[in-house]
């Protein structure tokens, strides 16, 4: 195993036991629960955005799972509060194609923060859908409650 290889491990592990954003949120606008019948993972993602719903004020997430989908929700916490929406969803998509790339590329490691972590992840298709379940529930959250299909 490379040093890098070795500090995304490090990376994953950390962020699934000390999860950031896990909990309820007070007052969420929206909330969107995901479930990975493949292993059975599940997350309820729940988001508060300011007045003009152009920036996500929090987030958190409930869920249980394996140590990739856990910490995958932990970094996404990190990366998206605070963020404009139209930032949070494009990074969503970053993420996506990143995981789709079968470890292969060079994704920009400055934008994605730790989540470049799961870089490695993409070489293993079935847990994929571990690493994407949070970004999945954030998407349909935000599309609830720019829809006013809220809570």
């Amino acid at each position: 195993m490379s040093g890098l290889d070795g500090l995304y491990q490090q990376i994953i592990l950390d962020h699934s036991k000390a999860r950031h954003g896990e909990g309820p949120l007070e007052h969420a606008q929206a909330e969107h629960h995901e479930l990975n019948p493949t292993c059975g993972d599940e997350l309820t993602m729940r988001i508060r955005l300011d007045p003009t719903h152009e920036r996500i004020d929090e987030v958190a997430w409930q869920g249980n799972g394996c140590s990739i989908s856990m910490a995958s929700a932990s970094v996404l916490v990190d990366l998206v509060r605070g963020t404009r929406v139209d930032d949070a969803l494009a990074l969503a998509e970053e993420f996506r194609m990143m995981l789709r790339s079968r470890g292969e590329g060079e994704p920009d490691e400055e934008r994605l923060g730790d989540a470049i972590a799961f870089h490695g992840v993409s070489k293993y298709v079935m847990r994929v859908k571990c690493a994407m379940l949070s970004w999945v529930a954030l998407e349909a959250a935000i599309a609830k409650s720019r829809s006013h299909d809220a809570l």
